[in-house]
């Protein structure tokens, strides 16, 4: 077997790792890795234009496969890009380990030409980042890298100078096991306990859930059944948790809708399942409080706690389901799915006056035909401000479908880069970037990518030519909106002039047309919607501290525009709603 250079090696092992692809752009510090990843059959490099968008790519990747992805930028300014893409993955605790390629390191500490110190640079977006000096680190080095973005769910950056890459690798060095995947974790004996007591003693009990319920909904909905209790949720739990899901009473939050707040509120316990929602106004303050939590660091930082469980949330409730008693009484559950169907029938009407006419066209009545027109399985990529609302209001989960967005971290840009690693996980499964003309253009040259490597992408550009949820923030703050326009092309045209199929729409008699077409074309696709500015309206008792202070309930909506087919699934849900 011929000897291996570190870079060779380092590739070798990130594709026992199960890695299938490095995002990023090439450079002289990354060239020796670049080589090798040219010269492995198991791995290939996406050559992106930005590196930011190689961080997003990769971390949209690992939020689909769930397995370690990874991401590169070569020396100094390189990979200080990736910088925004790895704080958004690490917050959403996807596994990305990052190489952040160096400069010579003989010149560490001198001042060289683009010098930075990304060992330090990245600790704080971070599990693990750490520079390897010399060939003799590799592979332990790397290996704790993976282990720590794999093990703890987030970034590992490893910093690599290029002359030390091009150097060989040590002999002998031994192909140590790697963790790959991370185990299921239960709860002690003792929180259960107690966990049973607190449930069996509460009369009214509300269970709200975050992303850390995937893979956990038919456990959480038979748990929801023998304790009669409404399931409310967090923007990031939606996907997994409000589809078919009859004791379902919205979200909780600023875009929120429905119930979930004054469930939250009106219980005698709230049990917190798998969610890290920062907005502790709206928490209660005054009902005992039970979180159950895989990352123990999560526990009890948002609110009070009167009990915390460390476990996952699935084998925490396969604990739970048999042990409480089932509760006879429905009467706090069915007040709340009316008091859920209430609401939403009260915002309902912003969407259906006269939108199929409207011009410029209602972004709710886009936002809906797509959901209407998506595949069933489809991956829907979501641009941090108004796109977030529109998701939230009117993309329908399944159980197949994905809803990825920047939730954590709020960052703009992030829908289109997002779609392009969802799109390199299955080239034949439908994903749509539903960006808006602030988030497109600050990162548009990766639209590109997409050409580049004739990925099927449909963006779904939201163009209202403003910043629209900054001008929102103005507005209710009593302040003139100032800086918030966009002075903007015609999107299809630019789309066209890439090699991509492009379409503009102004009129709603034309969207449908449109969707579908780009839906039809077998290669990247953009549908530029001109939407109305004004589609927004504040109530007058909404004060601007409510608003900017995310304190508000959310049954007084701030955001009146509408909720899709949420308003459908609550009158289901009051069907089977005994009657006296």
């Amino acid at each position: 077997m011929a000897k291996q250079n570190v870079a060779e090696q380092f590739v070798d092992i990130l594709t026992r790792a199960g890695v299938e692809r490095l995002y990023g752009v090439v450079g002289d510090s990354l060239n020796p890795v670049v080589d090798a990843v040219r010269r492995h059959s198991g791995i290939e490099w996406v050559h992106v234009r930005h590196e930011e968008t190689a961080a997003f790519a990769a971390g949209a990747e690992a939020q689909i496969t769930g397995k370690l992805t990874a991401c590169a930028g070569s020396c100094g300014p390189g990979n200080l890009h990736l910088i925004n893409g790895l704080y958004d993955a690490h917050r959403s605790m996807a596994p990305v380990l990052a190489l952040a390629s160096q400069i010579p390191s003989s010149e560490i500490g001198l001042g060289f030409f683009q010098e930075t110190h990304p060992d330090q640079l990245f600790r704080e977006c971070s599990h693990y980042s750490e520079l390897i000096s010399s060939p003799k680190q590799m592979p332990r080095l790397l290996q704790t890298a993976i282990q720590h973005a794999v093990g703890q769910g987030g970034v590992s950056v490893v910093s690599l100078p290029g002359d030390i890459a091009d150097e060989p690798a040590p002999q002998g060095a031994a192909e140590t096991a790697l963790v790959t995947s991370r185990p299921t974790v239960r709860p002690g004996d003792e929180e259960i306990d107690r966990l049973v007591r607190m449930i069996d003693d509460a009369d009214r009990v509300t269970l709200f859930c975050g992303s850390g319920t995937a893979g956990a909904h038919a456990e959480v909905m038979e748990f929801a059944g023998r304790l009669k209790a409404p399931v409310g949720h967090a923007l990031r739990g939606k996907e997994f948790i409000q589809y078919d899901n009859p004791y379902d009473v919205g979200m909780s939050g600023l875009l929120g809708y429905g119930a979930a707040y004054e469930a939250t509120h009106e219980c005698d316990l709230l049990l917190l399942i798998g969610t890290d929602f920062p907005y502790n106004a709206f928490l209660p303050d005054d009902v005992k409080i039970a979180q159950i939590d895989v990352r123990p660091e999560h526990l009890g930082r948002r609110s009070k706690l009167d009990l915390a469980v460390w476990g996952d949330a699935r084998e925490t409730l396969r604990c739970l389901i048999p042990r409480v008693k089932e509760k006879k009484s429905r009467r706090f559950l069915d007040r709340m799915l009316k008091k859920h169907a209430d609401a939403l029938e009260g915002v309902v009407k912003a969407y259906t006056r006269k939108v199929d006419k409207h011009v410029p066209i209602h972004p709710e009545y886009v936002a809906a035909m797509l959901d209407e027109m998506a595949d069933d399985d489809a991956v829907f990529t979501v641009d941090t401000g108004m796109c977030n609302v529109w998701a939230a209001r009117y993309i329908s989960p399944n159980g197949r479908r994905r809803i990825i967005g920047s939730f954590s971290h709020g960052s703009m840009a992030n829908a289109l880069p997002m779609a392009i690693g969802a799109q390199f996980t299955d080239r034949r499964r439908q994903v749509v970037s539903m960006s808006g003309d602030g988030g497109f253009t600050m990162l548009m040259g990766d639209f590109l990518t997409l050409v580049q490597h004739d990925l099927p992408v449909k963006v779904v550009l939201f163009n209202n030519s403003s910043l629209g949820m900054v001008e929102l923030e103005m507005l209710v703050a009593g302040l003139p909106s100032h800086g918030v326009a966009n002075k903007n092309p015609d999107f299809a045209a630019v789309a066209e002039a890439c090699g991509a199929f492009g379409v503009r729409v102004e009129k709603p008699k034309d969207l449908a047309g449109a969707l579908k077409a780009a839906f039809k074309h077998k290669g990247p696709a953009l549908v530029d919607v001109v939407t109305d500015p004004n589609a927004l309206s504040i109530p007058p008792k909404i004060s601007a501290d409510m608003v900017t202070g995310f304190a508000l309930s959310a049954s007084k909506i701030v955001l009146d525009g509408g909720v899709g087919r949420m308003l459908q699934m609550a009158r289901s849900n009051l069907r089977n709603v005994p009657r006296p």
